[in-house]
């Protein structure tokens, strides 16, 4: 008896998967072509066989903000950056451009990915692109920034449409919540002596 590892399984298992799907096609026959006699003919779609066609994929819609970390590596202070699509923001001498965001929906495996683009402009030195491309919030490591002095990463991105971005910075603060005074005993039970300690 021989013994298969999980690859060598996972292959052939595979390979069954294609053989039963090649015996259960069909070819369909072309019709005859038509008499010269006879009006030409529109050929019939094929019977679906219970499936769905294939679904057609969509362009995820990309996030209107990108929240990013900044550190400044010297001091070792970390500053939140907010960074509307398309308008460039500044941390230090950094530049940061947020191009497209994006974060998957709830139900799936979290993950925020970001096209980024970030300009070096140093007083004694003129402005350079130290960064062009994608950060992944899950791997920050991955595509990271290049400098000696600070950092930048992707932490999250706001996939809601720019109408509820306004609405939500635009929304009052809440309410400050009054606590009873001690005069108000209404409906409180009073605690047995020595609770608590």
């Amino acid at each position: 008896m021989r013994i298969l590892t999980p690859a060598c399984a996972g292959l052939a298992l595979a390979a069954l998967a294609v053989a039963a799907y090649a015996q259960s096609a069909t070819v369909p026959i072309a019709p005859p072509p038509p008499s010269d006699s006879s009006p030409p003919s529109i050929p019939a779609p094929p019977p679906l066989d219970g499936e769905a066609p294939p679904a057609i994929p969509v362009a995820p819609q990309g996030g209107t903000v990108l929240q990013m970390r900044g550190l400044d590596k010297i001091t070792g202070r970390p500053t939140n950056v907010t960074a509307p699509i398309g308008k460039p923001v500044r941390f230090a001498t950094l530049t940061i451009t947020a191009r497209f965001c994006y974060s998957t929906p709830p139900s799936e495996t979290p993950e925020t990915a970001a096209f980024v683009q970030v300009e070096d402009h140093r007083p004694d030195q003129p402005a350079r692109k130290i960064f062009s491309g994608w950060m992944y919030a899950s791997s920050p490591g991955l595509n990271g920034v290049e400098h000696p002095l600070y950092d930048v990463w992707v932490l999250s991105c706001n996939n809601a449409p720019p109408s509820a971005v306004a609405a939500a910075s635009s929304a009052p603060a809440p309410a400050k919540v009054k606590a009873p005074d001690s005069s108000d005993r209404e409906g409180v039970a009073a605690l047995p002596e020595g609770a608590g300690q």
